[in-house]
Parts: C-alpha cells; sequence; structure tokens
C-alpha cells in the first residue's frame, strides 16, 4: 500500500483519536461522515440508521471520483444517491484505498 496514503490516513486517525478520544476504524469514521451529511444528531440511532450512515458517507465520500452522483434529499432529509457507470475496483484492497483516500480528501477539503 502506499505509504503517503498511510501515513495521511494516520495523521487523520490522530486527528479524530484527539476529537473523540479514541482511535476510530474505517466504520466509525464512516459513520461521522454519515451523520455530518444527514445534518441530523441523535443520541441513538437504530442498527439499520448507522447501517445507512455509513452507506451515504460511502457515497458521499466516493462521489468526489464519480462512482455515485447525488439524486435527491427526501423529506427526512436522507440523501439519497445513485451509481453511476464508473467501474468501481473489484479486489478489496483497491476498494479500501480508494475508499482512504477519499476519506482524506473529504476531510481536508472540510
Amino acid at each position: 500500500m502506499n505509504l503517503q496514503l498511510e501515513f495521511e490516513w494516520g495523521k487523520l486517525k490522530n486527528r479524530l483519536q484527539e476529537q473523540f478520544g479514541a482511535n476510530p476504524e474505517m466504520e466509525v469514521i464512516l459513520f461521522l461522515i454519515g451523520v455530518r451529511e444527514y445534518g441530523k444528531i441523535k443520541s441513538v440511532y437504530t442498527k439499520e440508521e448507522k447501517v445507512d450512515l455509513m452507506h451515504i458517507a460511502t457515497c458521499r465520500v466516493l462521489s468526489q471520483e464519480g462512482f455515485f452522483e447525488l439524486e435527491f434529499t427526501d423529506q427526512d432529509g436522507w440523501p439519497h444517491y445513485r451509481a453511476t457507470a464508473k467501474q468501481k475496483p473489484n479486489n478489496l484492497e483497491e476498494q479500501e484505498i480508494l475508499l482512504k483516500r477519499n476519506i482524506i480528501n473529504y476531510f481536508n477539503a472540510i
């Protein structure tokens, strides 16, 4: 894996650890992005909502490279994305690299 990417990923995780007090894994980071994109903070989310929030985050960060496009936001505030024809990587390592790179870019942009 790219050393520069891993360095940037470590910096991001350290920054989030300082803010939230725990070393977040990918799923937690996606959850945080999902909550930010949804825009509504609740004290408790159902398991289904957590999965939906991580899905929103994945679509949002991958939209930076054209893999998804925001279609609409429903009356409850949930963003809905549609997949584009752009081919995503097939193997898990390439998918992880793609997610990490786009999560880093997402946090650098905000």
